[in-house]
């Protein structure tokens, strides 16, 4: 398993709307690691780290190392505010995770194998119903994706969470519905002839 990324951070002692005001214009950005059953810890990051960390892709999923002037916390991000005019950082919330522990995440979905769908050579178009799923899984097994194997998709076809293989421990967030990933749905000079094509993309509206 990869190693986790460590993410440089201050601790700091100001808190309030002043203090954070202040350390943004040091191009700091303010943030709290809770959890645990410890008390909170309120620290800084610099901004150039936080905006890279954010735009990198999956900065929820990701279990990091945070340290905090040589102490290392082993945390994930679970909340971050963006200013609503300028788009960056403004705060940052970090849980503090121990081996043992299982999160809530968002992992990507990755749809392999379009080649050998005999639906999508015949000019089927491949529906992506949830670009990511909720997990529930043990902090130190997040998977880096769910994998969608198309092999054998036929236009019509659903394809749905029971159908994707999850690692060991790992569970789907939403159980109360084999939920769809996605569907493949008929060119649109053929959706008019109704049928399959038409009752699969009536599931992907449900489901949205």
């Amino acid at each position: 398993m990869a190693a986790n990324k460590v993410l440089k951070a201050q601790a700091r002692e100001g808190v309030g709307k002043g203090a954070a005001r202040e350390l943004r214009r040091q191009g700091r950005v303010p943030a709290v690691i809770y959890g645990d059953k410890k008390p909170p810890v309120t620290v800084s990051v610099e901004y150039k780290d936080a905006l890279k960390f954010i735009y990198a892709g999956g900065f929820k999923s990701h279990i990091l190392d945070l340290d905090v002037d040589g102490t290392v916390h082993k945390v994930i991000p679970r909340d971050y505010q963006l200013d609503v005019v300028m788009d960056q950082p403004v705060h940052i919330d970090f849980l503090r995770v121990s081996g043992n522990s299982k999160l809530h995440v968002e992992v990507h979905v990755e749809f392999i194998n379009e080649e050998k769908s005999p639906g999508l050579k015949r000019g089927g178009t491949l529906n992506v119903v949830r670009h990511t799923v909720e997990l529930i899984a043990p902090a130190n097994e997040i998977p880096e994706h769910v994998t969608v194997d198309l092999s054998g998709t036929e236009i019509g076809d659903s394809l749905h969470i029971s159908a994707v293989t999850l690692p060991k421990g790992v569970t789907p967030a939403i159980t109360d519905r084999d939920f769809t990933i996605a569907t493949l749905v008929a060119p649109s000079g053929l959706k008019s002839s109704g049928g399959a094509a038409a009752e699969g993309e009536e599931e992907a509206a449900d489901e949205e």
